[in-house]
């Protein structure tokens, strides 16, 4: 997870009953196999005393940042945003590399062309 990110920050108060998802986000990320990934990242943790809800701010390798209500989304949660991103940013960095335009234009009428495919198989088939 932390290889598609350049810092992390991680702000919440301890006394808060809301900063589960916090806690267990810097879990991940002090985790050694998450560290390993992306030793660079730089992962900050501002401890509060006023009742500022917990949130997670992340900076993508890109420079986009993305702040997250530790309140409401689940640590699970923005792991897996924070995957799907990063998949998208691997992709357009292939895409760049190999000298292609990003994104992806599609033309209209290539959209609209028939593809044979495959014919979808009958239930009794798939039991076989």
């Amino acid at each position: 997870m932390l290889k598609f990110l350049s810092k992390v920050k991680i702000e919440f108060n301890a006394l808060d009953p809301r900063t589960a998802a916090c806690m267990e986000f810097l879990a991940q990320c002090n985790a050694r196999t998450a560290k390993e990934s992306n030793p660079s990242c730089q992962l900050l943790v501002k401890r509060r005393t006023d009742s500022f809800p917990p949130q997670i701010s992340v900076t993508f390798v890109n420079g986009v940042e993305e702040v997250f209500d530790a309140t409401s989304t689940p640590a699970q949660t923005i792991r897996k945003m924070i995957l799907e991103k990063g998949q998208q940013l691997e992709t357009e960095q292939m895409f760049r590399e190999a000298g292609e335009k990003w994104p992806v234009l599609i033309p209209e009428e290539e959209i609209r062309q028939s593809f044979p495919g495959t014919k979808p198989r009958k239930a009794e088939e798939k039991k076989q």
